[in-house]
């Protein structure tokens, strides 16, 4: 019984790798593949918008897993990081003429930057005196940037489109995002598996302990939080650009940092297949709401029970409730 259990499980655990990667292989040719549909077919206009915009938010879970997940700093302001990189792109392209496809790995490392100082006077809190100090980091930075007449203050500031054909404007901003979408993602992966991810996941369980064992927990802590603003910074350059205008409205109020925390508590925060999934179940509950009640307060309130109504059968979101209880499926199990 027991020869055949152990001879059993590394052929399972084979079977499993196996499994994962033709899956993997068969996401990355549809994705990469779905824009020719536009190019040779046309009409897929929408679709391309909407798998754009899931990307960013996939990018954006994936990057605030990091200080969220890892470490257990719940962030309400991570949208500043967001911002931060829209506008460097915008000043840089409307200012200096650089493009925000050669600008957005420079935005990422700029709101990377802004993210170590930011977490080194932040971080000196926890718990609810650390949320409450992300969230007066929102507001503090959109009364700068309402008030900062350089970059359009309240109004706002334009870019131009793409000089190329309407119908395939889409294309380039959907393979940068993806690849921004796809960093993030491999960047939690190796978080996770360095010393480094072991010593934020020993400061999400108990940070005296860990500074009693030995963990630079500060040193830790600030990294982990800068290096969740690089993407987020990354995706906020290439999607301000998308939207050619951007303005503290869009970028800095409330409901875009939740957004952030419960995309990634929805699948699973401390996982790294469950912000995947939070920001597809979110992205997709949030687009049929608004089909059905359109863009208003009912589409929030329906939002809201769902994700209510998850959390209640699912505590640890799907992937980390699913996992602990031994039911998640192989091509999930990334951790």
């Amino acid at each position: 019984m027991s020869t055949d259990t152990a001879i059993a499980g590394p052929a399972d655990q084979t079977d499993a790798n196996r499994s994962r990667r033709i899956f993997l292989g068969i996401i990355i040719v549809a994705t990469l593949a779905f824009p020719l549909l536009q190019v040779f077919f046309g009409g897929f206009s929408y679709w391309l918008h909407m798998a754009l915009f899931l990307y960013m938010n996939i990018a954006i879970a994936s990057s605030w897993n990091i200080i969220g997940g890892f470490a257990g700093y719940i962030s309400l302001g991570h949208n500043v990081f967001f911002a931060i990189g829209g506008y460097s792109a915008a000043i840089l392209f409307a200012y200096f003429g650089v493009s925000p496809f050669i600008a957005f790995p420079l935005c990422g490392l700029i709101s990377m930057g802004f993210g170590f100082i930011i977490g080194m006077m932040t971080l000196r809190t926890r718990g609810p005196t650390f949320i409450i100090s992300t969230i007066a980091l929102v507001l503090l930075a959109k009364i700068l940037l309402d008030n900062w007449d350089y970059i359009g203050g309240s109004n706002g500031i334009s870019l131009p489109l793409l000089d190329m054909p309407v119908e395939y404007v889409k294309l380039p901003f959907y393979y940068a995002m993806l690849a921004i979408a796809a960093g993030s993602v491999f960047l939690g992966y190796s978080v996770r598996r360095w010393k480094f991810g072991l010593g934020l996941r020993a400061i999400s369980q108990d940070e005296t302990k860990a500074e009693v064992a030995g963990i630079p927990t500060r040193f830790y802590k600030t990294l982990a939080f800068a290096l969740s603003g690089l993407f987020i910074g990354m995706a906020g350059a290439l999607w301000g650009y998308y939207l050619t205008y951007l303005s503290p409205a869009i970028f800095l109020t409330i409901l875009v940092g939740a957004k952030f925390v419960l995309m990634t508590i929805l699948g699973g925060r401390g996982t790294i297949s469950g912000p995947i999934v939070g920001a597809i179940i979110f992205i997709s509950a949030n687009e049929f709401f608004v089909a059905q009640f359109g863009a208003t307060e009912l589409n929030i309130v329906a939002t809201g029970v769902l994700l209510l109504l998850v959390l209640m059968f699912f505590p640890e979101g799907i992937v980390g409730t699913l996992k602990r209880n031994g039911k998640l499926p192989a091509i999930l199990d990334w951790d």
